[in-house]
């Protein structure tokens, strides 16, 4: 029996759209992120995924009922990340992808995610729980686009055997090559094997695009629950970021504190601890103190008012330097600066006389975890108050490179130090430590005044900065020993420090001739709980 014979040509012609997909080259992977990202990008979505237990559980929450969640969360993430998020192109997404590449797009071109944006770009903390507080919506998202994701699946299969038809096709066209004889005539067997081929890869590519165009069609029809959704989820996300920029610039979180703490955790310490409550009135602290070193700067020595005398080179008058032009006057230079009788510009203003550590002493007796009875207080503890006025105080002592000690005391076994070197970082976890802690027991003054005595005398010997600044802050009173008082006076006269002390409320330390106000330099009462400005003063000159 004759053999049927094709030409190899018309093969060619035949299965030519298969060919370049043929051999063992593998076709380039479609992308499986939505969001445009560089190395940098994918890193800092690692680092920050590393570092959030509570994204890894949402992770591993979605994952038991939906596909490549996690590679959702992290577009969610880097959409909210990067300055300009750029969103692929459905057709560059691989299939099982393409219902997280809807839910981004759904996002990123909400008039909403404008206003997320601006407090989460470039802060991985921010867009991190801009992620989080999405968490039910994302969850609502997923189960609305449930059907499209399996067709999506199905898709994803069609066009993997499509390709692998395509392959097939281009494998058996080499077979029929290299049976061919010199005239291109190729063997019935190799020729059909051809056509089945290319009839299979016809076949297969049909119904991939079948698939993808169900895909499509299911998108559709739940995008517009999806944009609802996104809408309403941007815009509660906007507020919660809002509301978690305005906690941490409350507390001065730096981005660089964030990177050594677990972001849960340190949400949890601000908003929870003692003072979580309270976190506006820090807030105002910080602000006031803010501005009053600001005030510094209004005052500052280039703000002249007249001629003084002295020996501070920076502010000789012109008359008094050209004496050093002329020989013979120059020794009378040297004489009224030995005598300090050079006349200098004279400024005005406070000026900060302070070099050694600041300390604030911080009561933390039981009375003061309470508002004061007869002040205005608006649910303001005493405590509160203190210790806001302290976190101030360390930001103040931060910014004039002082080192600063805290000393939270009650009766007197209980003391406790918290000292922050200006040479050194201030850790928020150990700010947070220091604010939350508290005794609740009696009050006693000598046992944290000695020990601020002792950091101060300390540093003296050490460094040799005099001039330290003790501000005590209380709601009490209480006795002191007559011997303990002349130590402290004979420490105090020695390294030439000075006390601040703030009473609060109407109790006894407020009364004149209190041993608070034996103790102190500079005394105020403090009646208004809700007005950081009451002690705005010792922000000018300590």
């Amino acid at each position: 029996m004759a053999k049927s014979l094709s030409k190899l040509k018309d093969l060619a012609s035949r299965a030519g759209k298969w060919l370049g997909l043929g051999g063992d080259t593998p076709p380039v992977p479609k992308a499986t992120a939505a969001v445009v990202a560089d190395r940098f990008d994918t890193m800092a979505w690692r680092e920050t995924y590393g570092q959030s237990p509570r994204l890894a559980e949402l992770a591993e929450e979605l994952n038991e009922k939906y596909d490549h969640t996690t590679d959702l969360l992290g577009d969610v993430f880097l959409a909210a990340y990067k300055v300009t998020p750029q969103v692929r192109g459905r057709n560059e997404m691989d299939p099982s992808r393409l219902v997280n590449h809807q839910v981004v797009t759904s996002m990123v071109t909400s008039p909403e995610f404008e206003e997320l944006h601006r407090e989460t770009a470039g802060d991985p903390y921010a867009a991190a729980m801009a992620v989080l507080a999405q968490a039910a919506a994302l969850r609502r998202m997923l189960e609305q686009s449930r059907r499209a994701d399996e067709q999506a699946q199905q898709a994803k299969a069609a066009r993997a055997e499509a390709e692998e038809a395509a392959r097939t096709v281009g494998t058996t066209f080499q077979r029929a090559a290299d049976a061919a004889d010199d005239e291109g005539t190729v063997p019935e067997a190799q020729a059909s094997a051809v056509h089945q081929a290319v009839d299979h890869a016809e076949t297969a590519d049909e119904e991939a695009q079948r698939a993808e165009e169900a895909v499509g069609q299911a998108l559709a029809a739940v995008t517009p629950a999806i944009r609802a959704a996104a809408r309403r989820a941007l815009a509660e996300a906007a507020e919660a970021a809002r509301e978690e920029a305005a906690l941490m610039r409350a507390w001065g979180v730096e981005p660089g504190q964030l990177e050594r703490m677990s972001f849960e955790q340190l949400a949890e310490r601000l908003r929870n601890g003692r003072l979580g409550q309270f976190a506006e009135l820090i807030g105002r602290f910080r602000q006031m103190a803010t501005g009053e070193r600001a005030r510094k700067v209004e005052h500052a020595p280039g703000e002249l008012v007249g001629i003084t005398l002295g020996d501070d080179l920076g502010r000789v008058v012109p008359s008094e330097i050209a004496q050093l032009g002329v020989p013979a006057l120059r020794a009378v230079f040297a004489a009224k600066f030995a005598e300090s009788r050079l006349m200098l510009y004279d400024s005005r203003g406070e000026q900060p006389t302070g070099r050694g550590a600041i300390i604030a002493c911080v009561d933390c007796s039981f009375s003061m975890a309470t508002p004061p009875g007869g002040t205005s207080s608006d649910g303001i503890t005493a405590e509160a108050w203190a210790k806001a006025c302290a976190l101030a105080l360390l930001d103040q002592a931060r910014q004039a490179k002082r080192d600063f000690v805290g000393i939270l005391f009650s009766s007197a076994d209980q003391v406790s130090v918290h000292a922050f070197p200006a040479s050194q970082p201030a850790p928020i976890s150990r700010v947070i430590d220091f604010a939350e802690h508290f005794f609740a027991g009696g009050t006693d003054f000598e046992a944290p005044l000695s020990a601020a005595a002792e950091v101060l005398e300390r540093e003296f010997n050490t460094e040799g900065r005099p001039r330290g600044d003790i501000v005590l802050i209380t709601d009490g009173e209480c006795e002191v020993s007559e011997d303990w008082m002349h130590q402290w006076n004979d420490t105090k006269h020695r390294l030439g420090y000075r006390t601040f002390g703030i009473a609060i409320g109407h109790g006894s330390a407020t009364h004149r001739g209190s041993v608070l106000e034996a103790l102190s330099d500079n005394l105020r009462n403090l009646n208004d709980l809700t007005d950081p400005r009451a002690v705005a003063d010792i922000f000018r000159v300590i």
